[in-house]
């Protein structure tokens, strides 16, 4: 518990630490963390003298689909974090288990139950009540939940252990990213090397502060029940809407307050079906 408890609070404090990597913009920011997460992943694996091994040609395929979508996710929230729209960017991932379910039955076709469309229904008024509070679509949290819930399919469909396909994806991406920092450096424009030895340091820091809650949810994943995994998972948004509200200041008008209760209504009622489902099917193996 106590790694899977470590690991959302470090993704729930991200919000203060993108911040930091000013004068960086979100895209600079983005190509070190991805080069960073890169040289972390492969420092780890040599610890665990553990290599990316038997990779077949589907897996690489789903992996270079995985690497673009998450590199997505994380270019989006940078941005969000960084330009002032933090609590939208906790909506994102307050509304991803309503995004996995909407997944669930368009791809995989499965049948949900009344309470499942219940909230699947509330989390759509809330997209409803925040677009018209925002005078938009909230994009970006959009954005987010899709990505990061396509993300999850595509490495559910991988089946590959964290840190190998981390060190894939991070591969994979790691070329575009170096091309970029080398262009922004050819501009004139980049701001690693030259804003200080402590804003370089943060900037390489962001490849540890990638794998490290990703080393710790794996273990806790591994330990811990579904259960248990599904309801810290909340932890990491309710840190960053609390960040966005109480230290950024961000605004909260009533109807954004009418927006994020409908889908906080929703994810109360997704998790008390699924743990209502899961004692009912847990009954027959105990009797």
């Amino acid at each position: 518990m106590t790694c899977g408890v470590a690991a959302y609070v470090m993704w729930g404090l991200f919000p203060l630490y993108w911040p930091l990597l000013k004068p960086a913009g979100a895209v600079e920011i983005l190509a070190h963390r991805i080069m960073w997460s890169l040289v972390a992943v492969a420092v780890l694996l040599a610890v665990r003298r553990s290599r990316v091994r038997g990779l077949s040609r589907r897996q690489g395929v789903l992996l270079t689909l995985a690497a673009v979508v998450i590199s997505v996710n994380w270019g989006t929230y940078i941005y969000a974090v960084n330009s002032g729209q933090t609590i939208e960017s906790a909506l994102g991932y307050f509304i991803n288990p309503l995004i996995s379910v909407v997944f669930g039955v368009v791809i995989f076709r499965e049948r949900l139950r009344p309470w499942q469309w219940g909230a699947v229904g509330m989390g759509a008024a809330a997209v409803v009540v925040l677009t018209v509070d925002y005078g938009r679509p909230p994009w970006i949290a959009l954005v987010l939940a899709f990505a990061f819930g396509t993300y999850g399919l595509l490495k559910k469909f991988a089946d590959m252990p964290s840190a190998e396909s981390l060190a894939v994806e991070t591969a994979v991406m790691f070329l575009p990213a170096l091309v970029f920092v080398l262009a922004l450096e050819g501009r004139g424009t980049a701001t690693f090397g030259h804003h200080g030895a402590g804003h370089a340091t943060l900037l390489a820091a962001a490849g540890v502060v990638t794998a490290v809650p990703l080393m710790l949810f794996n273990a806790a994943a591994i330990r811990l029940p579904l259960t248990a995994i599904g309801m810290l998972q909340y932890l990491a948004p309710v840190l960053q809407f609390a960040i966005g509200v109480f230290v950024q200041h961000e605004e909260m008008p009533p109807s954004r307050w009418a927006g994020f209760l409908l889908v906080w209504l929703a994810l109360v009622t997704l998790t008390w079906d699924g743990l209502s489902a899961g004692r009912r099917e847990a009954v027959p193996e105990t009797a």
